[in-house]
């Protein structure tokens, strides 16, 4: 089978998560420490024993998220399994940080201080209760942006994850948003949820993070990668350290083309892939997109046994 490894974004963190894998594997467990050790605080202890309202704040469940997702990587690693077995990596949103990681393009402790700086930007770059997401259930791509142009009015509203057929996130002006849920209900979408996130990402209000962002790659050495990265914002493969960080920049404020990222690499003959670290949101993603992919997710020692079995 030919393999892609997709790294996921946030949502997916949960209190302890990774912390079977450090205990199992000294290799994960040596994530958490660098991790640690490159934001000069216990990012671990927050992770594994903390407050799910604090590791939820964007600067802490960026970077957190990474970690784990590198955590399982590190052990899968132990277990003989290769990066270099893969066609491409891919991730959501921030976990196209981690697929950069992974693929050795950026170091653990790059990657670890650019997601806290990228979460603190994000976070700050609209104030609180200026900006919404919303999922618009049972809309294709094509009426959602119909539907955010309608509801914009003036304000910012747009397309900012096209996650699988039937999923599409908004985002923008809190009003524009609720405007374009009830919209979205009345051309036929299922359900309208308003998200509970601090912030109105992937939408041209977070330029100034995407600001911030270019000043803080600047700093930061990028490598070819191993395995060719799959983009968000182009959902095509990327291989040179110059486009690489264009396009990270551009991802803050440009929509997460998920669905045709997973199109891309079935188009390439991937019919595997595996989600390293929390959850198996993209897995679920994945299936509704090509039910031909097989998916399984590695966030547990027992996610890498069966994976080897």
């Amino acid at each position: 089978m030919t393999k892609a490894y997709i790294f996921p974004g946030q949502g997916a963190q949960s209190i302890g998560m990774g912390k079977a894998l450090a205990e199992a594997y000294p290799a994960a467990r040596a994530v958490f420490d660098e991790v640690d050790e490159a934001l000069g605080e216990k990012l671990s202890r927050l992770i594994w024993e903390g407050d799910i309202a604090e590791l939820t704040l964007t600067e802490n469940a960026q970077p957190a998220l990474m970690t784990t997702s590198m955590a399982a990587m590190a052990a899968l690693n132990a277990e003989g399994v290769s990066i270099e077995d893969a066609a491409y990596v891919a991730g959501h949103s921030l976990g196209e940080y981690s697929a950069l990681c992974a693929a050795g393009a950026l170091t653990l402790a790059d990657t670890a201080r650019l997601l806290r700086i990228r979460g603190k930007a994000m976070q700050e770059a609209a104030p609180v209760g200026v900006g919404a997401m919303a999922a618009l259930l049972g809309l294709g791509f094509e009426a959602v942006q119909a539907v955010a142009a309608e509801a914009a009015q003036g304000e910012v509203c747009t397309a900012a994850n096209d996650n699988d057929p039937g999923q599409v996130v908004i985002s923008g002006h809190k009003a524009a948003v609720e405007r374009a849920a009830v919209l979205a209900k009345a051309a036929g979408a299922k359900r309208a949820v308003m998200l509970p996130v601090s912030a109105p990402f992937h939408c041209s209000l977070m330029q100034p993070a995407a600001e911030a962002m270019t000043e803080a790659l600047s700093h930061v050495d990028i490598m070819a990668p191993k395995v060719p990265l799959v983009a968000n914002v182009s959902a095509a493969d990327v291989h040179t350290p110059m486009m690489i960080r264009n396009l990270l920049v551009d991802q803050v404020t440009g929509s997460v083309r998920w669905r045709e990222s997973v199109l891309f690499m079935a188009s390439k003959g991937v019919d595997e892939m595996i989600e390293v670290g929390a959850g198996k949101a993209l897995s679920g993603m994945i299936r509704r997109i090509d039910r031909n992919i097989a998916c399984s997710a590695v966030g547990t020692p027992e996610d890498i046994a069966k994976l080897k079995g």
